[in-house]
């Protein structure tokens, strides 16, 4: 059922679905109404209705499918012309962002809607003795020509703020910020602090190869339980949601046997998801910034942008546990999984910009403040020490390439400043 609501969610954000929904409920609409005047006339009473003529008719409705499908293809046209200077300046791994949205969804469906409720409409205005009019689809149409105007001044306007840097870095920190939450807000059945089984535990257990490739884009964690507990074994996954899975390579063992049907729990594609995978928006942030910082584009303010972002992401979370991937059902090892921790999370946010900005002080001066901030939101040991080996990395990185005296004591005062603080929090923890 998981992998069912998974495709029907990536089905469901394709660029054509909404415009196709819309399409198909037009045509009902139009069928509808047509059959709604065949029955039952239309009364007298109903004055806003339309109350030309055959040829009024034609022409109006002619003239709206015209104009629809004509501004139709404008609207598709500004739209790849977003897509070419998202995929340009912002990476091709953002397009995704640009089609799933509503706005330009809704906007292209109500054009393509409307003409296609116009042309079906036409085909039932007839001539003779006495001639047939849909008044009703006729005014209909003229409501969604309307509608149109309204549609094409909202993308216009939409359309330009979603190709602003700041609204699209803002965009995927929602993301990631909600991916981060909702994953640590995951707890395990096990006990709290429960050990992992030594590595001898799976030696001689029953292995599992890929039948197939692609990113792991669904793990059904409750699905694996549940077949480890009734079969009574335990399981080990080396592979998590965003790794890239090769095939015939080791993906499980199972002791003292395998569960039936782990394939089933697995859901594979050739594109990393948004979800369970906690690496994916990070590493786009982290894309935006690489690109920001290449010497063809020199942006080093949507570096500090997305450096801003990641500390924002990084204080929400605050001290929130972390799952640790191992899984006990009636005080039984069920389930080990490999789990990105708060050491990995770190790395995929700032490794990149440490390699790329070390050459733009402003960037790694930045950078070192971000860490500062989020060591001051934060209480657990392990994590401080964390953020310490990332700023003794910058700062080495940055001393390495930074001539100018003045931007090295900037360097060094800031760095200062963080290791101040973790000093000072850790003599406040041994009192």
């Amino acid at each position: 059922m998981n992998r069912l609501l998974f495709r029907l969610r990536e089905l469901s954000v394709q660029f054509w679905f909404i415009p196709a929904v819309m399409t198909v409920l037009a045509l009902v609409l139009a069928e509808l109404g047509v059959k709604l005047e065949e029955t039952y006339g239309v009364p007298k009473w109903l004055t806003f209705v339309y109350g030309g003529g055959e040829t009024g008719a034609r022409s109006l409705l002619g003239a709206i499918a015209a104009s629809s499908i004509g501004v139709a293809g404008t609207v598709f046209s500004i739209t790849i012309a977003a897509l070419s200077y998202a995929a340009g300046s912002m990476g091709p791994r953002l397009l995704g962002n640009f089609t799933s949205d509503r706005g330009n969804q809704l906007t292209l469906g109500t054009f393509i809607s409307t003409f296609a409720f116009s042309l079906y409409t036409l085909r039932a205005v007839q001539g003779g003795d006495p001639p047939f009019v849909p008044h009703y689809n006729t005014t209909a149409a003229l409501v969604f020509g309307l509608a149109c105007v309204g549609m094409l001044v909202y993308y216009l306007a939409h359309i330009t703020g979603s190709i602003s840097m700041t609204r699209v870095v803002n965009s995927l920190r929602n993301d990631m910020r909600q991916a981060l939450l909702n994953a640590t807000e995951q707890q395990d059945q096990g006990p709290p602090g429960a050990a992992a089984p030594p590595d001898n535990f799976w030696d001689g257990g029953e292995e599992l190869h890929a039948p197939s490739s692609g990113y792991l884009q669904l793990l059904d964690t409750e699905l694996l339980l549940k077949k480890a507990g009734q079969d009574h074994v335990a399981l080990r996954l080396l592979v998590r949601p965003g790794d890239y899975v090769f095939p015939n390579s080791l993906i499980a063992v199972g002791v003292p046997r395998l569960p039936k049907g782990v394939m089933d729990a697995l859901t594979l594609g050739d594109t990393r998801t948004t979800g369970q995978d906690l690496e994916y928006s990070v590493r786009q942030l982290s894309e935006v910034a690489a690109r920001a910082l290449s010497p063809g584009v020199n942006d080093p303010v949507t570096a500090i942008d997305v450096i801003d972002r990641f500390g924002d992401a990084l204080c929400s979370l605050q001290d929130r546990r972390w799952p640790d991937g191992i899984f006990y059902r009636d005080k039984q090892l069920r389930l080990v999984m490999p789990v990105t921790d708060f050491e990995g999370l770190l790395a995929r946010m700032f490794d990149m910009i440490r390699q790329y900005g070390a050459g733009s002080p402003s960037v790694t001066i930045r950078l070192l403040e971000v860490l500062t901030v989020t060591a001051s939101c934060l209480h657990d040991e392990q994590r401080r020490a964390v953020i310490r080996r990332h700023a003794d990395m910058v700062r080495e990185d940055a001393l390495r390439v930074t001539e100018n005296s003045g931007d090295r004591a900037d360097i060094e005062q800031r760095y200062s400043t963080l290791r101040q603080l973790l000093l000072g929090r850790e003599e406040v923890l041994r009192r």
